[in-house]
């Protein structure tokens, strides 16, 4: 289990002083189109761009799942939409082409970094903008052999730095309020989060070990809640079943909901899915399992008191160790 530290700061954009290299009132396109607990742990990246570049034009190209998330940030002047074309559709990528390169772009930060955001540099006109990331040819590559086997946030920091961006601060969640009041919460809870993809249900904690887990903290009086989609009910359902003083908030909460419930959770548990990602970067005591199927080493979310465990197979992590890990939580 590990420690990490992160802590909250204004979202409001101080104007620094010109990094060399650097053009303060450049146009910029950032890059970053999923998945969740990836956008959550680019936030301190988004930042340090916007505050590299504090009198240009920054704008965002993301997914239409994030892309309200990512505008109540503040970070970005404009949203765009990526509508993520296939190769065949030829037509989709020539507008796609053409709309990058009538912006009129000076420099490029992909931070996602994929097979596809590296083909869009092929899509703009020579000469090219400043480009960050890992296309061939770019202007400022990431060129680090070994940054597969960095964690997100050091390869991504590594990079703006190879960019000219040397400081990288924490992922700021402070935008993301709720009011809370429909809710009838409890006055001391956890969060239990037994979802994930459901194409890999090997990253998932089995719901009878969330349920026996749920009947330890109400036993304590912290009352457990559960959430999670629809799509997570199955899982949400069992541990409600088996744990009745548990309340299931089922498809009810968003992004900002989740966040200021995290706020005010005593601790938090859940598999490695991305609204963990968020519940750390706030602050909750949270922990966070894997398995084989994912390295914490390389993707395990951030925050000052998040923490994780690691199984080979997660049906035979027992309660025992996450119990012991809750109370370690709970003391600090």
């Amino acid at each position: 289990m590990t420690m990490t530290s992160g802590p909250e700061t204004p979202v409001a954009q101080p104007v620094l002083p010109a990094l060399p290299g650097i053009d303060p009132a450049a146009r910029v396109l950032v890059i970053k189109h999923s998945a969740f607990g990836d956008v959550i742990l680019a936030l301190g990246p988004m930042k340090a761009i916007r505050l590299a570049h504090p009198l240009g034009r920054v704008t965002l190209l993301t997914t239409k799942p994030y892309a309200g998330l990512l505008e109540a940030s503040g970070l970005f002047d404009e949203i765009w939409i990526d509508d993520r074309p296939r190769l065949f559709q030829l037509g989709a990528i020539g507008r796609l082409r053409r709309r990058l390169n009538d912006a009129g772009f000076d420099r490029v930060y992909d931070l996602q970094t994929s097979d596809r955001s590296s083909r869009y540099y092929r899509l703009f006109r020579k000469p090219r903008p400043d480009w960050s990331g890992i296309a061939p040819g770019c202007s400022h590559p990431h060129a680090n052999p070994g940054r597969d086997h960095m964690h997100t946030v050091e390869r991504q920091a590594e990079q703006l730095a190879m960019a000219g961006i040397p400081r990288v601060p924490a992922p700021d969640l402070s935008f993301l309020r709720a009011d809370l009041t429909s809710f009838d919460l409890p006055m001391r809870f956890a969060l239990l989060v037994p979802g994930g993809a459901a194409h890999r249900p090997g990253k998932r904690w089995p719901p009878q070990q969330y349920a026996e887990t749920a009947r330890l903290l109400a036993d304590q009086g912290i009352v457990p809640i559960l959430l999670g989609t629809r799509a997570e009910a199955d899982a949400i359902r069992a541990v409600t079943a088996a744990e009745p003083r548990a309340m299931s908030f089922e498809g009810r909460t968003s992004f900002a909901e989740i966040a200021a419930l995290a706020r005010r959770a005593a601790v938090a548990v859940g598999n490695d899915t991305g609204p963990m990602h968020l519940i750390a970067a706030v602050g909750c005591p949270s922990l966070s399992l894997f398995s084989a199927e994912s390295d914490p080493v390389l993707t395990r979310p951030r925050g000052p008191r998040a923490s994780w465990l690691r199984a080979d197979r997660l049906a035979d992590l027992p309660v025992s160790d996450v119990s012991k890990a809750i109370r370690r939580l709970l003391d600090l």
